[in-house]
Parts: structure tokens; C-alpha cells; sequence
């Protein structure tokens, strides 16, 4: 009886009709097309875009080269160097990191203790050479500089959040 039935549903056809009877349902349905860059998708406040040093108030830089965020790094991706200042303070000589390496994570952001890495919501960066992969301490320092009212945005909202 099996074989009879299997039969007769090859002969019929019936598997290409229940699909035609899926693509007929939802071609006259609405369609979710967003047309990207006049329209842009709604980001989650988890999002974790592109790398930034932040600064003190005073201007000072916030990273007192502690290399927790370097440590913690799955990809190996960020690279520190540092010096001790005349006042006995470290701060960094060169903090970098490879953005074809890195995986964002955000386990650099949570490590440190200062607040000083942070993953901004921005998403839209590109490189047209190969070679700006690497994200140097200036580099890190100006998008922290650019961003950094709607860094300390989110991470108000953050802290009401917890």
C-alpha cells in the first residue's frame, strides 16, 4: 500500500504543488525590504561596533596600560606597549587593534577597569586599503573623541539598565 501511495503522489506531482502553493502565499504578501541608506534597521543595545579610546574631562586619556583588555582577547587582537611616566603613572605607547583579527567580543570593553575601551553603535566604516585594518592608539582616540556623547549616552542608559 505504501508503494501505491508513494506512486501516486510522483505521479500527481502533489510535493511541487504544495510548493507552488508557498511561493503563491507569500508573493502577495508585504514585502520586508529596507532600503539601505535612507532607511536603516533598528540596532539592539547590545550592539558592538567599532573600537574607541575615551579621554578624561580634563582631556587625559583613560587607559593606564593595564593590558587586562590584551590578556582577555580571544583573537589576539589588541597589542600594548607602555612606559612609566615622570609622575610614576603608566599610560600606553601604542595600543592597536587588527580589526580582521577581532571577533566583537566585547570582553576588552567589560575588562577594563577604567571605562577606557569601548565598542561604539557605530556600524558603518570601511576601509579602502588593506592596511587601515590595523586600528592605532590615534586612530582609537579620535572615534572616541568624535563619539563620545553618545558613548556616555548609552553607557548612562546601560547603568539604568543594571
Amino acid at each position: 500500500m505504501n508503494t501505491i501511495t508513494r506512486f501516486l503522489k510522483s505521479l500527481l506531482l502533489l510535493e511541487l504543488a504544495k510548493g507552488a502553493a508557498v511561493t503563491l502565499r507569500y508573493f502577495f504578501q508585504p514585502k520586508f525590504t529596507v532600503h539601505y541608506p535612507e532607511e536603516k534597521t533598528p540596532k539592539s543595545n547590545r550592539f558592538r561596533g567599532l573600537h574607541a579610546l575615551r579621554r578624561y574631562p580634563n582631556g587625559e586619556e583613560r587607559c593606564i596600560a593595564c593590558k587586562l583588555c590584551e590578556a582577555v582577547c580571544p583573537a589576539l587582537a589588541i597589542t600594548i606597549d607602555s612606559t612609566q611616566r615622570e609622575d610614576g603613572t603608566r599610560r600606553t605607547t601604542r595600543y592597536e587593534i587588527d580589526l580582521f583579527k577581532c571577533i566583537f567580543c566585547g570582553l576588552c570593553e567589560e575588562s577594563c577597569p577604567v571605562d577606557s575601551i569601548v565598542l561604539t553603535d557605530v556600524a558603518e566604516y570601511y576601509f579602502e586599503d588593506p592596511s587601515e585594518q590595523t586600528m592605532t592608539k590615534d586612530k582609537l582616540l579620535a572615534v572616541g573623541d568624535r563619539y563620545e556623547e553618545s558613548i556616555a549616552a548609552n553607557r548612562r542608559q546601560d547603568a539604568a539598565y543594571r
